[in-house]
Formats: structure tokens, C-alpha cells, sequence
């Protein structure tokens, strides 16, 4: 029996564009887009945009000047958990209207916020930030905290920074027998 070289490309070809048209639209119609709805319905969020990879789920986005960090962190989880499902959500502010001034106050609390996070003495972090505000005049810092994030909110006349901070849970490690 002899194969046909032209039928049997042809048949090779159309499989392969049928299942690679069919993983973009699922990919798109079932995760994507949903995930950009609610995003994009989330109280506070201005602009969003969902990236997903196999291990974790990325959201770039732009937030009100009055959002709450925590609040939109908990209402993509969870009206977006059937999409999301056991990826690590991650939020990304790369289009914050953030400015120098703020970036340089996050930098000088930066050793006194990261003890408190290794340490998990989590009641030292308003602690820094009333000094902070009490450092830098017309510098406003909010802190939040749920049982997966710290949230830290910077704010001066015209710009605004956002942090968000994983909370990692306490590992149990085993000695070496030396």
C-alpha cells in the first residue's frame, strides 16, 4: 500500500490547526475573557489586564486613587476563582502613577518593613508607616492584611504607589544529621 504524500500533509496540517484554534479559543472564551470582566468590574480598578501562565495568574493594573488594595485583591480571588483555581494570583501596578518622591519614602522604610515581614511581627508595619507620614510631609500610608497578603498604599499630592506583600506560612524543614 503506497500512502499519498498530499492528503496525508493535508490531513496533518488541517489536525494541527484545528487543535491549535481550539486551544486559542478555549484559552480565550474560558479564561481570558472572563477573567477580564471581572476585572474589569471590580470596584476600584480603572484598567486591567490578565496574564496567565501555567503556575500563576498575573492582573496589570491601574487603580482608582481611592481603591482599596486588599478589596480588589479579594474580589478577583474570589469571583475569579473557578479561572484562577489553584494559580497564584499576583498583582502588578508596572502602570502606577507612581513618582520619585514616593519611590525614595518606600526606600527608606524599606529595611523596617522587611524585618517585620521575615520576622512576622506584622503590628510593626503601621507602626513604620505612622513614622513615615510623620518623616515625610504630604506622604499619606495605609496598610492592610489578610491571611495571604501585607497591602501598603503610599499617596502624596499627586501620585500614588501600591505594594503588595505574600505572607508566607511558617515551612517545617528537617536537620541534617552532621
Amino acid at each position: 500500500m503506497k500512502i499519498r504524500l498530499l492528503p496525508a500533509i493535508l490531513t496533518a496540517v488541517i489536525s494541527a490547526g484545528l487543535l491549535v484554534g481550539g486551544w486559542y479559543i478555549h484559552r480565550n472564551v474560558a479564561t481570558i475573557e472572563p477573567l477580564e470582566r471581572i476585572v474589569a468590574e471590580t470596584p476600584g480598578v480603572i484598567e486591567g489586564k490578565p496574564i496567565i501562565d501555567r503556575s500563576s495568574v498575573t492582573i496589570d493594573l491601574k487603580l482608582d486613587r481611592e481603591a482599596s488594595l486588599r478589596d480588589v485583591y479579594d474580589t478577583i480571588a474570589t469571583k475569579g476563582d473557578d479561572v484562577i483555581g489553584n494559580r497564584d494570583l499576583k498583582l502588578d501596578f508596572r502602570h502606577d502613577n507612581t513618582s520619585k518622591e514616593l519611590d525614595e519614602v518606600w526606600s527608606s522604610m524599606l529595611f523596617d518593613i522587611a524585618q517585620a515581614m521575615e520576622h512576622r511581627n506584622y503590628a510593626d508595619i503601621p507602626a513604620t508607616l505612622k513614622q513615615v507620614q510623620n518623616k515625610f510631609a504630604g506622604v499619606t500610608a495605609q496598610s492592610e492584611m489578610d491571611d495571604v497578603n501585607v497591602y501598603i498604599t503610599l499617596k502624596d499630592s499627586k501620585s500614588e504607589k501600591h505594594i503588595v506583600l505574600p505572607r508566607t506560612p511558617n515551612t517545617l524543614g528537617a536537620w541534617p544529621n552532621v
